[in-house]
């Protein structure tokens, strides 16, 4: 069954490559975003944050129709140009060794500098509009957010883009990447979840502590 579902995909990606993984990505990040809602349940629950009777999982469809779209509209699309875009430009521009430390160094900077801080700030943007927010609030979402997530990821994605680039294909690369974007689609949206959880508060403690330094000097 497995064998005939990796052929299949393999199939899909060779006939329509940017289909393909538009496709996957959506169906994906929904898949992650319910992943999260049931973690967030689930520690809410341990934590008796909800009355005696109220306390069965009940899944918020459209805040994961919203994650899909996410997925369908920009992970699929602008992840699939990227890697691939990066992986030429790498080749034939700056003419690096495939798979050598300074191509895959370089990869793993580039990535972590660019498409990762720009993921995050697209995702917190648009799920803070598609729930009806306004700009300032919008943006005071994504202070609250932005930063906590990219620290946290930042120590992660790394290593995972290491042996992205060194042992995996260019063809698979992005299949990698959306396996793990299950995992970091429910990390994302758990963490829009949090709301303004204690461990928030102190990152944005931290962060306007070194504003006022910064002023300050």
């Amino acid at each position: 069954m497995m064998l005939k579902l990796w052929k299949w995909y393999q199939n899909c990606l060779a006939v329509h490559p940017v289909k393909t993984q538009i496709i996957s990505s959506g169906l994906i990040w929904g898949v992650g975003d319910i992943a999260a809602q049931a973690v967030t349940h689930s520690t809410a629950k341990r934590r008796r944050k909800y009355p005696d009777g109220d306390e069965e999982l009940q899944i918020n469809w459209r805040r994961v129709a919203t994650t899909s779209l996410f997925g369908f509209g920009f992970v699929g699309p602008i992840g699939h140009f990227w890697y691939e875009g990066l992986d030429k430009f790498m080749k034939s521009r700056l003419q690096f060794r495939p798979n050598s430390l300074r191509f895959v160094a370089s990869k793993v900077a580039i990535d972590g500098i660019i498409f990762g801080p720009l993921d995050l700030l697209v995702f917190f943007t648009y799920m803070g509009f598609s729930t009806g927010k306004s700009a300032v609030q919008v943006k005071e979402d994504v202070k609250r957010d932005f930063f906590p997530a990219l620290i946290l990821e930042g120590g992660i994605w790394p290593i995972l883009q290491v042996a992205n680039f060194r042992f995996i294909p260019v063809r698979y690369q992005l299949l990698y990447v959306n396996f793990f974007c299950l995992l970091d689609s429910c990390f994302l949206s758990w963490v829009e979840q949090q709301q303004d959880a204690p461990w928030k508060q102190w990152f944005k403690s931290f962060l306007t502590i070194k504003e006022q330094e910064g002023q300050g000097g």
